[in-house]
């Protein structure tokens, strides 16, 4: 590669070989002076003056634009510097990441290779330990079959001998059991017997004294059931008559009706079962004027009641 310095310095050269040649075409080396007098050579002294300083001038802005031209160089050397420098840098970098990639592939495929013959090896020694395993197992199943084979016989001998025993044993046993059981049983249905005759006796006395007792209950239960019933029977005529409006055709006649009565004394129901014609008119109108009619709040009492017959008769 180049030195930085080598393009401004060539151009430095160039520029004052330039420079020099300009001042050689400007001044007439050739000319022969010609005599003039002393006085005249102010002017000519002036002429070259003039030269010079524009020379100068002319140097000045080629020196300036030399000094630009290099600044510019400096600063696009060191743009492309910086920019060769990006790139070694990223090359370098990248050449890195590759490098560690393929440190990192050959690592894993040495990792692989390991496994697997890791797992190759592994599969060999489970496969030698399985079989060394097996024909282990092998060997103790036979030793144990042939030990189970011996306690077999062994203890169905003794197994033999003592259901032998044990069925003597019980058949003594079930003999005795029997008589005693049958002895038991003859006592036990003796005194099963006694007690049932007993027990018998005494519930049906009981049983005796209970019904005298639940009649004579019921007796009275029913004498006052239908004591309220012909009490309510006698409220309820009472009633109808109260709301009964008769004329003189109806006295000494009656009317023969049945009422069909709810717990609050509402009749729902009723029907004439005979009489006179005028006093049953007159007792329906009776009926339906009087509203809800007495009934008990004893529920034996209404069941008895609540279809009751009633005569209707105004007496003379």
């Amino acid at each position: 590669m180049k030195s930085p310095m080598t393009v401004p310095v060539a151009i430095s050269l160039l520029l004052h070989v330039g420079v020099i040649a300009l001042l050689m075409v400007s001044v007439d080396f050739a000319a022969k002076p010609e005599a003039m007098p002393q006085q005249s050579a102010a002017p000519v002294v002036k002429a070259t003056a003039v030269d010079k300083a524009a020379v100068q001038q002319q140097v000045d802005r080629i020196k300036a634009q030399q000094a630009a031209a290099l600044a510019a160089e400096r600063q696009r050397q060191a743009e492309v510097q910086r920019q060769l420098d990006e790139v070694k840098r990223k090359n370098k970098a990248e050449q890195e990441r590759l490098a560690k990639l393929e440190e990192q592939k050959r690592q894993q495929q040495l990792e692989v290779k390991r496994a697997e013959e890791a797992a190759k090896q592994a599969k060999l020694k489970k496969q030698a330990e399985e079989q060394k395993a097996k024909q282990a197992a092998e060997q103790r199943a036979a030793e144990e079959k042939a030990q189970r084979a011996a306690e077999a016989k062994r203890k169905q001998a003794e197994e033999q001998a003592r259901q032998a025993e044990e069925a003597r044993k019980r058949k003594e046993a079930e003999r005795l059991a029997a008589e005693k059981a049958e002895a038991e049983r003859k006592a036990a249905a003796e005194r099963k017997r006694q007690q049932e005759a007993a027990r018998q006796a005494a519930e049906a006395e009981l049983a005796a004294q209970m019904a005298a007792e639940q009649a004579q209950l019921d007796q009275l239960r029913q004498q006052k059931v239908m004591s309220e019933v012909d009490r309510y029977a006698v409220l309820i005529q009472q009633a109808i008559k109260r709301n009964l409006r008769s004329d003189p055709t109806t006295i000494g006649k009656e009317c023969q009706v049945m009422l069909s009565l709810a717990p609050d004394g509402f009749v729902y129901n009723y029907s004439v079962l005979g009489g006179d014609s005028n006093l049953c008119r007159a007792t329906e109108a009776a009926i339906k004027a009087a509203g809800n009619l007495p009934v008990s709040s004893d529920d034996e009492v209404y069941q008895q009641m609540k279809q009751i017959n009633l005569r209707i008769a105004l007496e003379k």
